[in-house]
């Protein structure tokens, strides 16, 4: 049962609709909390997982200071609920709500979520109906909050369409201010005027649509099929939105100030630390990789911006851990100075510095000496293959021998674990490679008995290769359910030192995230029904059923074998194709032509 004071607060019996700061105690340390009397515009970040996942999302702590810097605009926060809880709303009759005043998302003037992975799209259904907001764009009128979705899944965006008011790809620091006065203007406008329907509605999102360069209104655009189901493309119901849509990009990292007061959860999440963004971009071009092409260009901070920020971070939170974040942190073109200021600022006051993103080069061999910190334990690589042809294949030119130095003078230097991230199921993957991954782990096992005396803790953590798309790979299908079931058998029965771990992701998830990362508009109605039939937080080991998913699949026509595996002819249309990326398409079709001339030399090789 839910606590009567928080269910009179809820649903406004005791608190006014307008709340006060002074009404409210006992918030997070560095939650932000207006009177909602003398602000423009409400915004609510409604991350789509749990609270210990979202809070440590560091960009919901970066656009909730953005927005709250702001003396017109509030940005409050909401999560999806724990099964048991979503329960309770329901039965209490009570709509989920803002930590920050517990005002109910509903009446928020513009609702964001951030979609990160795949499989937390049923999570966004779960919120909207919590919040009393109609499932379908279609169906809700000029008083309902804007719904506005970003995030790495919004490259494909129409897997959610039905649902999502706007889309915004690129950068969120320019594109959520823009968006967001851009609704409010248009839609006080015709409120004013009386209007406040479905129509009314509409006519604001066409002027966004057409006015703001990197939002997408789906409902603008009608997806064409062939007598065989196979996709055609986007027709535009409107002359004047554009045909394609532009990504938002800063030009300068520096100018964008860091989160130096984030909000500090009440309980543990998953990265329990302060994370600073120093570089955004990556210098490489892996094939298979989807952040290197829809963060471009490089932009970096400068070094003493990242060490004043850092310090302001640390005495507004307490926190003794902080992380330097970004694609690949050792590429940072000042790295070494970098680490040796943090050194010279933190080691006095007990703080370590994370590297979260290591790249296998040179600088490795000098990470375990400059990182003098008495709470490192683990070191954390991702080699993604382990065979030189492979590795030309997917073009991440690392070497074998650097990561060897490097582990070596990390566990010369007290580092006892580490952990290697690959991927299995990569286009024209051969049994070799399977074994390069087991063969690479053990070595560095041999290697840290050598200096340790004693076998070292290594875990070769193991992915299924999703192709994603706007990388060279989209074209590509994923490998079998039965393929990768033996590839994971047949690396962990290959595996003979008992201090070397084989972990792989679960089967059944890396297929419906290749199946909604791949899929077209007809994918909404599987996501929908698999909701309805009770799919909740599917990326959570206890709460995900798989099998409602492809019930739901059956269902409703489509075929799994398509959607999934087969591969896309490279000039076919590709659901996507109306994003527009850096580089463009001809780049990604010029570098998945040349991965197939890779492919069919190493296969004449073997």
């Amino acid at each position: 049962m839910l606590n009567q004071a928080l269910k009179d607060a809820v649903s406004r019996r005791v608190l006014p609709y307008v709340r006060t700061p002074a009404q409210y105690n006992g918030g997070e340390l560095n939650a932000v909390v207006k009177d909602h009397r003398h602000l423009r515009g409400r915004l609510c970040m409604a991350f789509p997982d749990t609270y210990a996942i979202g809070m440590s999302h560091h960009g919901l702590q970066v656009l909730y200071t953005l927005m709250n810097q702001r003396p017109d605009w509030v940005c409050e926060r909401a999560f999806t609920p724990l099964p048991d809880m979503e329960e309770a709303l329901r039965k209490e009759g009570l709509p989920l709500y803002s930590l920050e005043t517990f005002t109910p998302l509903g009446e928020f003037d513009v609702l964001g979520f951030s979609l990160q992975y795949e499989m937390s799209y049923t999570n966004l259904l779960t919120v909207l109906d919590l919040a009393g907001i109609p499932l379908h764009a279609a169906d809700r009128t000029l008083e309902h909050p804007l719904i506005l979705a970003g995030g790495p899944c919004a490259q494909n965006p129409e897997p959610l369409a039905p649902f999502v008011d706007l889309f915004v790809t690129g950068d969120g620091e320019p594109s959520l201010p823009a968006i967001c006065d851009a609704w409010l203007a248009g839609r006080e406008a015709l409120a004013a005027a009386g209007r406040r329907d479905a129509e009314a509605r509409e006519e604001v999102l066409a002027d966004l649509a057409v006015r703001i360069p990197f939002a997408y209104a789906p409902r603008f655009y009608v997806p064409q099929y062939d007598a065989e189901g196979t996709f055609l493309g986007l027709e535009r119901t409107r002359d004047d939105v554009p045909d394609t849509i532009e990504p938002a990009v800063i030009t300068s990292l520096e100018e964008i100030p860091l989160p130096t007061a984030p909000v500090v959860p009440y309980v543990e999440s998953v990265h329990d630390r302060i994370a600073i963004e120093i570089m955004r971009g990556c210098p490489w071009q892996c094939r298979f990789c989807q952040s290197t092409v829809i963060k471009r260009p490089l932009r970096i901070r400068e070094v003493e911006t990242i060490v004043q920020a850092a310090l302001e971070s640390y005495r507004n939170t307490g926190y003794n851990e902080i992380s330097l974040l970004s694609l690949s942190t050792s590429d940072y073109p000042y790295f070494e100075p970098l680490i040796r200021r943090m050194q010279e600022v933190f080691a006095p006051l007990g703080v370590s510095i994370a590297i979260p993103s290591l790249r296998v080069n040179e600088t490795l061999k000098t990470v375990a000496t400059i990182l003098a910190t008495d709470r490192r334990s683990g070191l954390t690589l991702a080699p993604e293959v382990a065979r030189d042809d492979m590795r030309e294949q997917i073009r991440k030119k690392i070497s074998n021998q650097d990561l060897y130095d490097g582990c070596r003078e990390a566990f010369r230097n007290g580092f006892t674990h580490v952990k290697l991230y690959f991927l299995c199921g990569l286009p024209g993957e051969r049994p070799v490679d399977l074994d390069g991954i087991v063969d690479m782990a053990e070595t560095i096992a041999k290697i840290g008995r050598e200096e340790l005396n004693y076998f070292p803790k290594v875990t070769a953590s193991v992915s299924n290769f999703v192709p994603k798309a706007h990388t060279p790979y989209q074209w590509n299908g994923m490998q079998t359910r039965e393929y990768f079931h033996w590839a994971h058998r047949y690396m962990k029965d290959r595996c003979r030192i008992r201090s070397v771990t084989i972990k792989c992701h679960p089967v059944e998830t890396s297929l419906l995230e290749g199946l909604l990362s791949r899929g077209d508009r007809r994918m909404a109605e599987v996501i929908e029904l698999a909701w309805r039939r009770g799919a909740r937080l599917d990326s959570w080991m206890e709460y995900a059923h798989p099998q409602r998913w492809w019930d739901a699949l059956a269902e409703t026509g489509l075929d799994a074998e398509k959607s999934i595996h087969e591969a896309y002819p490279v000039q076919s249309r590709l659901p996507w194709d109306h994003l527009n990326v850096k580089k463009g398409r001809a780049y990604l079709e010029k570098e998945q032509g040349r991965a197939v001339l890779q492919l069919a030399a190493m296969a004449g090789a073997t």
